[in-house]
């Protein structure tokens, strides 16, 4: 027979286990999709769709000569001259040109070919990225307080099935142990 002091314990548990689940759910799952999609920024860029449109320049200027007048004129032949914004020479051979709505054409001087790079965001990615990288300072206590939670949820989880063989005692210490295995393995091999 379990004491009133355990089933206290026990009913403030699953409380706490329930109803953190409950709240903590949807940022949850965001910093989750966020997780896998940084894990992988390697293969691609988890904020930005970028797409290139190569073209050529027939009659390109001396570099001495290239100003906003000619500019404008090569962005003419690309249907691009109302997104206009600046332009300048980041090497000797290369002229950059800043267009509106995140994009640039960049023109290889030598080559006379260039392209246009345009950055639109990824529904739902950049914004779940931007919240994972803790966009302010009450951003970041919520932060913590979600971190704090989680550990509550991890604790409360391991004590909500207190006997039987599925216990944490009996069955479950083998899962916690396999568990803490695979990270105590990465400290050492990565």
């Amino acid at each position: 027979m379990t004491s009133n002091g355990t089933k206290i314990f026990r009913k403030w548990n699953r409380i706490i286990h329930r109803d953190f689940g409950y709240f903590f759910f949807g940022i949850t799952v965001i910093y989750c999709i966020s997780g896998i999609a940084i894990n992988h920024k390697a293969n691609w860029n988890p904020n930005y769709n970028i797409t290139q449109k190569n073209f050529k320049v027939e009659h390109l200027l001396p570099k001495e000569y290239i100003d906003e007048a000619f500019v404008l004129g090569v962005l003419k032949t690309l249907g691009e001259e109302e997104n206009y914004k600046k332009f300048y020479f980041p090497s000797e051979n290369e002229l950059r040109i800043f267009l509106k709505n995140t994009s640039s054409a960049t023109i290889n001087l030598d080559t006379k070919t260039g392209y246009i790079e345009t950055l639109k965001k990824r529904p739902f990615f950049y914004e779940f990225n931007f919240l994972h990288y803790n966009p302010g300072k009450w951003w970041v206590w919520f932060s913590d307080i979600y971190a704090g939670a989680l550990i509550l949820i991890a604790i409360s989880g391991l004590l909500i099935i207190s006997q039987g063989q599925n216990s944490l005692l009996r069955r479950g210490i083998w899962f916690v142990l396999a568990g803490l295995i695979i990270p105590i393995l990465a400290i050492f091999l990565l």
